[in-house]
């Protein structure tokens, strides 16, 4: 399994992944998930995979050749030439297809779906970042001010602190705090994501970045934040008051114990009566 988060904000774009893949219990392995393209001066892109290793790594590598023939470019577009994300997407879309043509067949009749999932950021000199999300049949959508994240993979675990935090106007390092806190959470609950993590935090209009970090269980930043996150999690859950059902002196409302406040219950008699 895995789990990868990319967020786009007013500050610049945050891409964090994991990098454990499992073809069962003994059969655990670390893949790299995330993959940088990057022109200084001119572009410079993010790719996050989940779904099936195989075809992911398939993708990412037509990816680099593959040409999307258009009107206006005889040549053809490739991630290289690409006036916009929006393009670029569109040839990552190609690539996509351009497996499932050549290997959909055979994997279907191995009984494997055509299974992969992608997140797909960056921005490119003359227009500002953009952000998708690609789906195995290529289509994509674009993340938007109401909805600036993406997840791919295991991403239950990891959505709640995301929806609390994250808004266009987080500060970027803040917002690699609460990704690293989203995939913290995540590999608490899921053994199948793991250890060590790809991080890449993207300024807005830079075309490059300094911020790539590899994260594994000896980093001191990753460790802290592991240890504080459960530490004031449990913290603030105790300073909760425990709730009372049959009155008492409290400062916040009351669980009242009525028949209306109650799920409906069963009582076994022989007319099987409801309350």
């Amino acid at each position: 399994m895995t789990y990868c988060v990319a967020i786009k904000l007013n500050a610049g774009l945050v891409f964090l992944s994991d990098s454990r893949t499992n073809a069962g219990l003994d059969q655990i392995s670390t893949f790299r998930k995330m993959i940088v393209y990057e022109k200084p001066g001119d572009r410079f892109m993010v790719l996050l995979s989940a779904g099936n290793l195989s075809i992911s790594q398939s993708v990412r590598e037509i990816l680099q050749i593959e040409k999307l023939k258009d009107h206006e470019n005889d040549e053809g577009i490739t991630i290289w030439n690409a006036r916009s994300m929006f393009d670029a997407a569109r040839v990552l879309g190609s690539a996509i297809r351009r497996v499932q043509e050549r290997d959909g067949a055979a994997l279907q009749n191995a009984g494997v779906d055509f299974n992969v999932s992608l997140i797909f950021g960056g921005q490119i000199h003359g227009e500002g970042m953009r952000l998708f999300q690609v789906y195995s049949a290529g289509n994509f959508i674009e993340a938007t001010p109401e909805t600036p994240y993406f997840q791919v993979g295991e991403s239950k675990y990891g959505k709640p602190v995301l929806d609390r935090v994250i808004t266009p106007n987080t500060p970027l390092d803040e917002a690699a705090k609460c990704a690293l806190v989203s995939m913290d959470s995540t590999l608490k609950s899921n053994l199948s994501v793991g250890l060590p993590l790809d991080l890449v935090v993207y300024e807005a209009n830079q075309f490059h970045t300094d911020r790539v970090v590899c994260i594994d269980e000896h980093n001191p930043y990753f460790k802290m934040l592991h240890d504080n996150w459960g530490l004031k999690l449990r913290e603030v859950f105790d300073s909760i008051e425990d709730p009372l059902w049959n009155g008492g002196q409290t400062d916040v409302p009351l669980l009242v114990t009525a028949a209306r406040s109650l799920p409906l219950k069963k009582i076994s008699t022989p007319q099987e009566k409801l309350i």
